[in-house]
Protein backbone atom coordinates (compact mmCIF):
# COMPACT_ATOMS: atom_id res chain seq x y z
CA UNK A 1 0.00 0.00 0.00
CA UNK A 2 1.54 3.78 -1.12
CA UNK A 3 0.35 6.77 -0.24
CA UNK A 4 1.34 9.90 -2.52
CA UNK A 5 1.90 13.53 -0.84
CA UNK A 6 1.49 16.63 -3.26
CA UNK A 7 2.64 19.69 -3.22
CA UNK A 8 0.68 21.93 -5.17
CA UNK A 9 2.07 24.76 -6.55
CA UNK A 10 1.23 27.70 -9.02
CA UNK A 11 3.90 26.23 -11.73
CA UNK A 12 5.17 22.77 -9.90
CA UNK A 13 3.83 19.95 -7.90
CA UNK A 14 6.32 18.68 -5.51
CA UNK A 15 5.32 14.44 -5.39
CA UNK A 16 6.52 12.25 -2.81
CA UNK A 17 5.92 8.60 -2.00
CA UNK A 18 5.67 6.30 0.85
CA UNK A 19 7.50 2.86 1.32
CA UNK A 20 5.12 0.05 0.64
CA UNK A 21 4.48 -0.07 4.65
CA UNK A 22 3.06 3.33 4.89
CA UNK A 23 5.97 3.96 7.69
CA UNK A 24 7.76 6.75 5.71
CA UNK A 25 8.02 9.24 2.77
CA UNK A 26 10.73 9.91 0.39
CA UNK A 27 11.14 12.54 -2.26
CA UNK A 28 9.85 11.41 -5.97
CA UNK A 29 9.61 14.06 -8.36
CA UNK A 30 8.52 17.20 -9.20
CA UNK A 31 5.76 17.73 -12.14
CA UNK A 32 6.39 21.21 -13.48
CA UNK A 33 3.58 23.39 -16.27
CA UNK A 34 4.29 26.30 -17.79
CA UNK A 35 0.74 27.92 -17.08
CA UNK A 36 -1.00 27.92 -13.56
CA UNK A 37 -4.59 26.54 -15.23
CA UNK A 38 -2.85 24.22 -17.27
CA UNK A 39 -3.33 21.17 -15.31
CA UNK A 40 -4.33 18.12 -17.92
CA UNK A 41 -0.84 17.01 -18.45
CA UNK A 42 -0.22 17.02 -14.40
CA UNK A 43 -3.47 15.37 -13.69
CA UNK A 44 -2.22 12.40 -16.53
CA UNK A 45 1.17 12.52 -14.71
CA UNK A 46 -0.23 11.84 -11.16
CA UNK A 47 -2.70 9.23 -12.34
CA UNK A 48 -0.36 7.32 -14.21
CA UNK A 49 1.63 7.26 -10.88
CA UNK A 50 -0.71 6.16 -8.89
CA UNK A 51 -1.71 3.31 -11.27
CA UNK A 52 2.13 2.56 -11.59
CA UNK A 53 2.91 2.42 -8.06
CA UNK A 54 -0.44 1.17 -6.57
CA UNK A 55 -1.15 4.22 -4.65
CA UNK A 56 -3.96 3.82 -2.51
CA UNK A 57 -4.72 7.46 -1.12
CA UNK A 58 -3.33 10.85 -1.88
CA UNK A 59 -2.31 13.47 0.31
CA UNK A 60 -2.62 16.55 -0.61
CA UNK A 61 -0.94 20.04 1.12
CA UNK A 62 -3.17 22.29 2.84
CA UNK A 63 -1.95 25.66 2.21
CA UNK A 64 -3.72 28.01 5.05
CA UNK A 65 -2.09 31.18 5.99
CA UNK A 66 0.12 31.71 9.20
CA UNK A 67 -2.83 33.02 11.12
CA UNK A 68 -5.13 29.93 10.07
CA UNK A 69 -7.33 31.97 7.92
CA UNK A 70 -7.64 30.80 3.95
CA UNK A 71 -6.61 32.60 1.06
CA UNK A 72 -6.51 32.46 -2.86
CA UNK A 73 -4.40 29.60 -2.95
CA UNK A 74 -6.51 27.20 -0.50
CA UNK A 75 -9.01 28.28 -3.50
CA UNK A 76 -6.99 26.60 -6.34
CA UNK A 77 -6.11 23.28 -3.96
CA UNK A 78 -9.56 23.00 -3.23
CA UNK A 79 -10.44 22.83 -7.10
CA UNK A 80 -7.30 21.04 -8.00
CA UNK A 81 -8.36 18.24 -5.32
CA UNK A 82 -11.75 17.88 -6.75
CA UNK A 83 -10.19 17.10 -9.82
CA UNK A 84 -8.01 14.87 -8.46
CA UNK A 85 -10.31 12.93 -6.82
CA UNK A 86 -12.10 12.81 -10.30
CA UNK A 87 -9.51 11.84 -12.47
CA UNK A 88 -7.99 9.20 -10.19
CA UNK A 89 -11.18 7.83 -8.18
CA UNK A 90 -8.97 7.77 -5.02
CA UNK A 91 -9.16 9.49 -1.49
CA UNK A 92 -7.66 12.94 -1.57
CA UNK A 93 -7.11 13.55 2.06
CA UNK A 94 -5.66 17.25 3.39
CA UNK A 95 -2.39 18.49 5.54
CA UNK A 96 -1.90 21.66 6.87
CA UNK A 97 1.46 22.45 5.00
CA UNK A 98 2.10 25.74 6.85
CA UNK A 99 6.30 26.15 6.64
CA UNK A 100 7.13 23.00 4.96
CA UNK A 101 8.53 25.33 1.97
CA UNK A 102 10.59 27.00 5.14
CA UNK A 103 12.06 23.58 7.07
CA UNK A 104 12.82 21.86 3.24
CA UNK A 105 14.79 24.92 2.60
CA UNK A 106 16.21 24.69 5.90
CA UNK A 107 17.14 20.90 5.45
CA UNK A 108 18.57 21.63 2.09
CA UNK A 109 20.48 24.16 3.45
CA UNK A 110 22.00 21.77 6.09
CA UNK A 111 22.20 19.48 3.60
CA UNK A 112 24.61 21.21 1.84
CA UNK A 113 22.71 21.27 -1.26
CA UNK A 114 24.11 24.78 -3.35
CA UNK A 115 21.09 27.10 -3.55
CA UNK A 116 21.36 26.65 -7.19
CA UNK A 117 19.97 23.66 -7.23
CA UNK A 118 17.95 23.65 -4.33
CA UNK A 119 14.92 24.83 -6.77
CA UNK A 120 15.10 21.16 -8.55
CA UNK A 121 14.25 19.56 -5.05
CA UNK A 122 12.42 22.21 -2.60
CA UNK A 123 9.23 20.80 -3.96
CA UNK A 124 9.71 17.09 -3.41
CA UNK A 125 11.08 17.88 -0.34
CA UNK A 126 8.19 19.72 1.27
CA UNK A 127 5.68 16.71 -0.38
CA UNK A 128 8.09 14.19 1.60
CA UNK A 129 7.20 16.78 4.64
CA UNK A 130 3.44 16.50 4.31
CA UNK A 131 3.00 13.22 3.76
CA UNK A 132 5.44 12.24 6.38
CA UNK A 133 3.53 14.14 8.77
CA UNK A 134 0.27 12.90 7.37
CA UNK A 135 1.87 9.14 8.32
CA UNK A 136 3.07 10.07 11.80
CA UNK A 137 -0.35 11.34 12.66
CA UNK A 138 -1.77 7.78 11.33
CA UNK A 139 0.73 5.94 13.07
CA UNK A 140 -0.45 7.76 15.99
CA UNK A 141 -3.64 7.11 16.20
CA UNK A 142 -3.39 3.94 15.17
CA UNK A 143 -1.39 3.13 17.94
CA UNK A 144 1.49 2.15 15.62
CA UNK A 145 5.04 2.54 16.81
CA UNK A 146 7.72 1.76 14.19
CA UNK A 147 10.64 2.89 16.10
Amino acid sequence: MRILGLDYGSKTVGVAMSDELGITAQPFRTITRKEENKLRRTLAEIEAICRDYGVETIVLGWPKNMNNTEGERTQKTAEFCEMLKRRTQLPVELWDERLTTVSSERVLMESGVRRENRKEVIDQIAASLILQGWLDRRGREHGEDHI
